[in-house]
């Protein structure tokens, strides 16, 4: 007879414990442990290996087959994911309510019916007509989609076993429950048990799922931490739910890059992909306003030009306020110190806004040349030329230090018809002349707010 045991677990990273603790003693986090009911089984017998069941192969005998990826469709999706879909493999997808999660699996079975491909969609939050209603919005679908309502594990794991579709899309894992685990469905052991049991699936029937996750109000996927190490891959949405633009990023990938991003518009047919994110990002810049430089970050294999804005403007409190929106403000600070210390800027009784237009958040260093340009161009209230784009990383002595593929950098805003580039001195010097854009190279900050303000 099964036991009933009350346990405590960790919601992030999902330790367990006998009684409550205030501080997790695994990922060190505070008032993280919830009680949950479990079912202890006594009298288990203990497990022996039995002859061939468990095969011990040497690496030089294994054969690696290269696998062999579906393309979604979406050349966006296809980006992140490294070249399409891998079957057998479990995709996480998380985001904020209403960004746009199930729409985009939505417009990914479309394009996958569309091929002849068999897949099921089970959700466990909307009914079928729910679901027809936003697919009508999307488009004529083919007749291999099939809906399925259902949050019972055990019953979605035959219907997967008689109809071996292709692809499943399970909407959403915090709905999901198993009948072995008596706790409630969306407690830390219900996510936990019902994700292995989708990876099992997966791995034994060679089906890929995608998983859409709630995110608690930190931005993370609700339930244990443990939930992201068992998926083969972690996409996230980014972006203001209100606004019109999408971004989502790699965070795991088992089978490619985690540095590429997919940008994406919402309308009211659903997802559109943006070929051209740099374009889309630039869009209503001001011509002439001063704090307003043009910067450029790589994504992965992508260039993206953005604009910086800086707001630099006298305090009149003693202690003066700093705000950043897109970038870390820990950064904005220490390139305020080096304005100061090694070009001579007075910003210490100065407020600063710094953002990056857009709501993109961008933590690469080659940004900083952009943010100090930005900042000493509010200060002095001079304009720096529109047609003018700057990269760079900015060292604590008033160095501007080389960063990586600058040739892709300036070849993208060569191609938006920007006209000059301020870029290190060492990045200059390893690329040739090119007609249509003039090179500045740049060895210290005070050299490029020198050249352009």
């Amino acid at each position: 007879m099964a036991k009933a045991k009350t346990v405590y677990f960790c919601q992030l990273c999902g330790a367990q414990s006998a009684k409550w603790m205030g501080q997790c003693p695994s990922c060190g986090e505070w008032n993280t442990f919830v009680e949950e009911a479990v079912s202890v089984k006594s009298g288990a017998k203990p497990v022996s290996i039995r002859e061939n069941q468990t095969k011990v192969a040497r690496i030089k005998d294994i054969v690696a087959a290269r696998e062999e990826r579906i393309t979604t469709g979406i050349k966006e999706l296809d980006r992140v994911l490294g070249g399409g879909i891998v079957p057998g493999s479990v995709i996480l997808v998380g985001g904020d309510p209403g960004i746009g999660k199930s729409t985009l699996l939505l417009q990914v079975c479309r394009n996958l019916a569309a091929s002849g491909r068999k897949l099921l969609y089970v959700s466990g939050e909307e009914s079928l007509q729910q679901i027809k209603i936003r697919a009508d919005r999307i488009g004529e679908f083919g007749d291999s989609l099939s809906l399925l309502c259902e949050t019972n594990l055990d019953f979605i794991e035959e219907i997967v076993k008689r109809d071996l579709p292709q692809a499943v899309v399970v909407d959403s894992i915090q709905t999901m429950y198993n009948e072995t685990v008596s706790s409630a469905p969306g407690s830390v052991s219900q996510v936990r048990e019902s994700t292995g049991n989708l990876l099992r699936m997966a791995k034994g029937l060679g089906i890929a799922f995608f998983v859409i996750g709630h995110v608690t109000k930190e931005g993370v996927v609700a339930g244990p931490r443990v939930l992201e190490h068992m998926v083969d891959t972690v996409l996230y949405f980014e972006g203001d739910r209100h606004a019109a633009y999408r971004i989502l990023r790699g965070v795991k990938n088992r089978f490619g890059s985690t540095n590429e991003i997919g940008v994406f518009e919402m309308r009211s047919e659903g997802l559109k992909e943006v070929e051209n994110p740099s374009e889309f990002m630039l869009g209503g810049k001001p011509f002439g306003a001063s704090g307003s430089v043009v910067a450029c970050s790589m994504e992965g294999t992508r260039p993206i030009l953005l604009e910086v804005q800086a707001l630099v403007c006298h305090s009149n409190f003693g202690m003066p306020r700093r705000t950043a929106a897109g970038t870390d403000l820990n950064r904005i600070h220490l390139l305020m110190a080096v304005l100061e210390k090694r070009v001579g800027l007075k910003m210490g009784a100065c407020d600063a806004y710094v953002n990056i237009a857009g709501g993109i958040k961008m933590n690469e260093p080659a940004v900083d040349l952009g943010i100090v340009l930005a900042l000493a161009s509010s200060y002095k209230n001079r304009a720096v030329d529109g047609s003018t784009i700057c990269f760079g990383e900015v060292g604590l002595s008033g160095e501007v230090r080389a960063v990586n593929m600058a040739e892709q950098r300036v070849l993208e805003a060569k191609k938006l018809g920007f006209t000059s580039c301020i870029l290190p001195q060492a990045s200059k010097e390893t690329l040739r002349e090119s007609d249509g854009i003039r090179l500045i190279g740049v060895c210290s900050v005070k050299d490029a707010i020198d050249r352009m303000l």
